[in-house]
């Protein structure tokens, strides 16, 4: 195949940067945006805008819509981004079904990996080590026969979740506290993700969330792009990666990476993906958690690390090409690091503040990038994630891109609404972040 045309069914900094790749292809876009987006910077990359419906997020979940958009707009291929459709296998079969291409996984892949309890399954059928844990819980009863097996304390997870929804710690033996707890959880979990299943894990305190970037194609080759440190986090949310993780041995790195590998050569994965593991940094252990099939939010600092572009190498797998490199052909440089700047006031409990920009001056500079959808005088709206820009920064080794990252923040400039940059750069100053005692209970500790 040879793609010609794409229409991009996201929004934000995701779908800018997607167009930017496509222009340096030579590949024609058409932004499939809801009225709320029509004048952002993505809108006015694009070769063409479809507006396809108002600004509520549900527009941008509108299969059939978003079908016919492709067919009015004469694209070829659907590019999904990340959240929204991007995990939908019927996005991804319809996709197939009408002759689009889908950039991304099979339908059966992202089946198979969007549903916890089945990926924990596959993951243990070729070796790659998982959470003590359950099979899905569907009573009290099961609960504590569970609990009774892996002791406290545990986590109560959705088997269709993610982003920290319909996920409960509990660390001591109340029935009646766990009874409750299980109830919220599969309550949330149906609201969230229309299935209420549950399954429970081992929860492991001083843990660190660390993940690999996979690549994969239809001829059987499969690599990695090295790990991702995603351990400072809010609620289950990422606020800062990096690339690599800080303060492992080589070997734990090796045998994170061989898992990742391992796994994705297993279900015969197509383009890029991400496996996430916990490791438990008093045993020296790691588990796998899920697998994300979809290009993520933090994907540039491993872009910066390796110098690969990502959303050129999904379009490259698509289009039925080999990965053009081997393993050995990555190189790894240096250090990344990312910070995403919401449109809230951290010190009000991160209150979302949209509204209008009326100063946007954004840093440069050797190492630093800036991936963003917004610009001066741009409207944030309300009805979306409130992710306004993500700063990455590289450096010769990690001191070097934190240096960066903060003369960055400095030098970043938004009025009219509020930001995180302050936020970050309080993180960043500690002496826990800046040695690289992270994990994923740090910004509990620092209490900033």
């Amino acid at each position: 195949m040879n793609i010609a045309r794409i229409l991009v069914v996201n929004r934000g900094e995701i779908a800018v940067r997607i167009i930017r790749t496509c222009r340096v292809l030579g590949i024609e876009t058409v932004l499939a945006a809801s009225e709320a987006d029509r004048e952002s910077l993505g809108a006015r990359l694009a070769d063409r805008v479809i507006v396809i419906g108002p600004p509520p997020a549900s527009t941008y979940l509108n299969i059939p819509v978003l079908l016919e958009t492709a067919r009015q707009g004469g694209a070829d291929a659907i590019h999904p981004g990340y959240g929204f459709l991007a995990e939908n296998t019927k996005l991804a079969a319809s996709c197939e079904d009408n002759g689009i291409a889908f950039i991304g996984p099979k339908a059966e892949h992202i089946q198979k990996m969007g549903n916890k309890l089945v990926a924990r399954a596959i993951a243990a059928e070729c070796g790659v080590p998982i959470m003590p844990g359950s099979e899905q819980v569907h009573s009290f009863s099961e609960v504590m026969a569970a609990v009774e097996k892996i002791g406290f304390p545990i986590i109560i997870k959705a088997a269709a979740g993610g982003g920290g929804r319909g996920m409960k710690i509990v660390t001591a033996a109340d029935e009646d506290k766990i009874q409750r707890t299980f109830q919220e959880a599969a309550a949330e979990a149906q609201s969230a993700f229309g299935d209420g299943s549950l399954y429970i894990e081992k929860y492991i305190a001083n843990a660190r969330h660390i993940e690999v970037q996979v690549l994969g194609d239809q001829y059987g080759s499969a690599v990695h792009l090295g790990e991702r440190d995603c351990s400072t986090q809010r609620r289950h949310q990422k606020l800062i990666e990096e690339a690599g993780a800080p303060l492992i041995s080589d070997e734990l790195r090796s045998a994170i990476h061989e898992a990742a590998v391992k796994l994705t050569k297993n279900i015969s994965y197509e383009s890029a993906g991400t496996v996430e593991f916990l490791v438990d940094q008093d045993e020296q252990k790691f588990y796998f958690l899920e697998m994300n099939t979809r290009i993520q939010v933090e994907h540039p600092v491993t872009e910066m690390v390796t110098g690969v572009d990502l959303v050129q190498e999904q379009i490259n797998v698509a289009n039925g090409n080999k990965l053009p490199f081997t393993q050995d052909e990555i190189e790894f440089r240096g250090h990344s690091v990312e910070c995403r700047i919401n449109a809230e006031i951290a010190e009000e409990g991160f209150r979302p503040t949209p509204g209008k920009i009326t100063r946007w001056e954004m840093p440069q500079g050797p190492g630093v990038r800036v991936d963003t959808h917004c610009h001066h005088g741009y409207m944030v709206p309300m009805f979306y994630d409130s992710l306004i820009a993500k700063v990455i920064t590289h450096g010769t080794d990690r001191e070097h891109a934190i240096r960066r990252m903060l003369a960055a923040l400095k030098e970043f400039s938004v009025e009219g609404i509020g930001s995180t940059i302050p936020f970050h750069q309080k993180v960043l100053a500690t002496p826990e972040f800046f040695e690289g005692r992270v994990n994923t209970r740090l910004l509990e500790r620092i209490k900033i």
